[in-house]
């Protein structure tokens, strides 16, 4: 068995010392308090049913009321009552002179007050354990709202709703060790109990978020188990920066299709020049058709033990599936120790082109050079790369067409920005060029 000695990331103000009894009056999100309680509720517009609608809704609210007036207010409502464990919009950013902009954060106070833990590396999937730190001890005052499908043709906002026990809620809470700007975690169904796997109703959720947020700077991520995912409790995290992601410019080539997409819309890519391989999906006719696509190769990928790390871009668009083995290389001994001095686990914002350095003289010393290093070590080789694309293939039903049609340089990155220019974030979330 593969282990690594780790500090994991702190979540949850709860989870240092989570095996002290509590009892169940910390209002938390457990079954001895979620259910009797009421939380904001965002019900984004859906075909799927309806659930039991509390009254008093904000109907249709503004175009810009779900970032901005929402998440980020509610945010910044938490970081005023002193719930985060710095002030992460203190924290130095910079872009790495460069042809790809790579992007440095020097965020000293992620590693501290950790726990130290046993991490296993070998097993993408493992069950559920309820008594290591799960986000059922979160304590409801790191709850921002829920959010759910309404089943309606406009999205509604409820200031206050009771729990439906038919349909377990799904919430939207800050990261109290947040990497940026309104960093916060989705959690599905969050009664479940689900362990970090992907299944597609989840990962539609995922892209309502992002749609429902509107903006491309505002992009959600997943790691695996094996990708540097500390929780096995199935969440997936966002937050807002101000600058496009290196990946989000890279080149891509599609992949020409003869049979599997039927008539979704959806069009997949391989990532070129960029040191980690990874297949890039964008497109289809409605959110649902990407996201069958795309959590189904997840699905393949954690079937069969292979981590990956998950970037939904583009107001969900557009997705980035990274396949990787950093932490089977690192448990191998096969990680150069200039890199792992340096202490940065290169998990979805890592390969995405956000570096987050815990050390200033990583961060004052920073180049591309060392970025480009350190995610050649993420990505799988060629040949194994070439192997696995073949295995998503295969399990998902699509077959790749023999002749090629297309431009190896047809799309040097799409990156968009004329949603963003709409909307303006505060000071804390830019990045000085």
């Amino acid at each position: 068995m593969l282990t690594i000695k780790r500090v994991p990331t702190v979540f949850s103000n709860y989870q240092e010392d989570a095996a002290e009894p509590r009892g169940c009056g910390r209002n938390c999100l457990g079954k001895c308090c979620l259910p009797v309680s009421k939380l904001p509720l965002y019900a984004f517009k859906s075909d799927s049913k309806p659930p039991v609608s509390p009254s008093g809704a904000t109907e249709d609210p503004p175009a810009d009321f779900f970032l901005n007036a929402l998440l980020l207010g509610q945010w910044e409502d938490r970081m005023s009552r002193g719930l985060f464990r710095y002030d992460v919009t203190a924290c130095e950013t910079k872009v790495i002179p460069g042809e790809q902009g790579f992007i440095a954060q020097l965020n000293e106070g992620r590693h501290l007050k950790k726990r130290p833990a046993e991490f296993r590396v070998d097993r993408v999937l493992q069950p559920f354990d309820p008594a290591k730190f799960n986000f059922t001890k979160v304590g409801q005052e790191e709850v921002l709202f829920r959010f759910e499908a309404g089943g309606a043709d406009k999205s509604r906002f409820f200031e206050s709703a009771s729990v439906d026990e038919a349909n377990p809620p799904s919430v939207v809470a800050i990261n109290v060790s947040p990497i940026e700007y309104g960093h916060v975690l989705l959690i599905p169904r969050v009664l479940d109990c689900l362990p970090q796997r992907i299944d597609t109703e989840s990962f539609l959720l995922a892209l309502h978020m992002a749609a429902e947020a509107g903006n491309p700077y505002f992009r959600l991520g997943y790691n695996s188990l094996g990708a540097f995912a500390t929780i096995n409790h199935l969440h997936f995290q966002a937050y807002c920066l101000s600058v496009p992601f290196p990946v989000e410019k890279a080149t891509t080539k599609k992949i020409p299709i003869a049979k599997g997409l039927a008539d979704g819309g959806v069009k997949i890519s391989l990532l070129m020049n960029y040191p980690v391989r990874g297949l890039v999906y964008e497109g289809g006719n409605t959110l649902k058709d990407l996201a069958d696509v795309v959590a189904n190769s997840c699905i393949c990928l954690q079937e069969s033990n292979i981590p990956f790390n998950v970037l939904i871009s583009d107001s969900g668009r557009r997705i980035f599936l990274f396949p990787q083995c950093y932490a089977e290389k690192q448990a191998l001994g096969e990680v150069s120790q200039e890199l792992l001095d340096t202490q940065v686990n290169p998990a979805v914002w890592e390969i995405s082109g956000h570096m987050v350095l815990k050390q200033k003289k990583d961060y004052e010393e920073a180049s591309e050079d060392y970025a480009w290093r350190l995610l050649a070590e993420v990505s799988l080789s060629e040949e194994r790369f070439q192997e696995v694309k073949a295995c998503i293939f295969e399990a998902t039903g699509l077959v790749e067409a023999e002749v090629e049609d297309t431009d190896a340089n047809e799309n040097k990155g799409t990156y968009q920005s004329t949603t963003a220019s709409n909307t303006h974030f505060p000071e804390g979330c830019l990045v000085l060029q």
